[in-house]
């Protein structure tokens, strides 16, 4: 492929929000934006996605679109159940796959996007956006290999959700269906806690881990017992530990849609990373806090550049897996699925 040539791709499956960063994130790298189809044209994100790119061409079938030539990468926020499927439709019809998290829902669709991965030699990237599009992270990232906390031991992860959450709503319409509906969004843990899964495995340098523990519950939403709105997980590597807590509990009252927080424990030191807001403190989100030998130390981390669009990019081009290695994405997901499938279940939940 001539480096002078775009990466061209088409977006299937539009039923998460998280679509428009995929698509704006994308274009802002230097990709073009060749088409667009989904199984549900009259869903929000759908509509609006239009709204927004209205000179990109609509596609009525999904699979057509996924057959067409002339396209490099398939992005996908289709229903989490769908998006294993359109994946292994991608991959096999030739094309790199970015999808939203969670890129799978059973530990069965995983195996099958493995199989088609090796034997397209396409890769399959999810987008842990709380990673990749998270400076503060990306900062805390920086200083770990730096050696300013010594030897990584523990991750402790917290994702906290709003259930009416404007910005995930597509403006303002209600949750779908499909939320409720645990076969279809793959389970809490499955659903948000494989971000802090994907951090602990980057943080700690992990290649693989156990699952000790995993619990999920319904506890504050009983009349929809599809919907686990509290899920923990203990994870243990060769060299670390990670606890991981997500929920939907966000009040009202919060300024943001959720208080996601991330602890990094070295033999040296540590750091906190308030993601999105700093509780009665400074405005806006990346507000990073390091504490060392040498005293305690604040860092806003909001110009610090994220580089995921870009890095998949150039993976097209280059044939390279430098935005997320393979191996890390199978285990993240893996290990995502497993805490999920062996959870106890509290509450109301099922």
């Amino acid at each position: 492929m001539s480096s002078s040539q775009p990466i061209r791709f088409a977006a299937v499956g539009l039923d998460h929000s998280h679509i428009f960063g995929q698509v704006g994130g994308l274009i802002r790298a230097g990709a073009e934006f060749a088409g667009m189809a989904t199984d549900d044209p009259a869903a929000s994100v759908a509509v609006k996605l239009r709204e927004r790119y209205p000179d990109v061409p609509v596609v009525e079938d999904p699979d057509e679109l996924i057959a067409a030539d002339g396209i490099d990468l398939i992005v996908t926020a289709a229903v989490p159940d769908r998006r294993g499927p359109i994946a292994v439709a991608a991959l096999r019809a030739g094309k790199d796959v970015v999808a939203d998290k969670p890129g799978c829902v059973t530990l069965e669709q995983l195996k099958d996007v493995e199989r088609a991965v090796a034997e397209s030699g396409r890769f399959w990237s999810v987008t842990f956006s709380e990673r990749f599009e998270v400076p503060c992270v990306l900062k805390a990232g920086e200083l770990v290999r730096e050696g300013r906390i010594g030897t990584v031991v523990q991750t402790m992860g917290v994702g906290p959700h709003r259930i009416g959450d404007r910005a995930h709503l597509a403006g303002g319409d209600g949750r779908p269906d499909w939320f409720y509906d645990k076969a279809r969004y793959g389970g809490i843990i499955t659903d948000i806690a494989s971000h802090q899964i994907d951090q602990f495995l980057w943080f700690t340098g992990a290649r693989t881990a156990e699952v000790v523990a995993s619990t999920v519950g319904n506890f504050a939403n009983t009349d929809e017992p599809g919907l686990q709105d509290f899920g923990e997980v203990l994870l243990r590597s060769d060299n670390a530990q990670g606890y991981v807590r997500v929920d939907w509990y966000t009040p009202d009252g919060l300024p943001t849609w959720g208080d996601g927080r991330l602890t990094v424990l070295g033999t040296e030191g540590y750091i906190e990373m308030r993601k999105y807001i700093d509780l009665e403190g400074r405005p806006g989100g990346n507000h990073l806090f390091l504490v060392d030998k040498e005293g305690t130390h604040y860092i806003d981390c909001s110009d610090v550049p994220t580089t995921y669009s870009a890095d998949i990019v150039r993976d097209v081009r280059e044939r390279t897996t430098t935005a997320a290695p393979q191996e890390h994405t199978f285990e993240t997901m893996r290990l995502a699925l497993t805490a999920q499938q062996n959870a106890a279940i509290r509450g109301a939940a099922r």
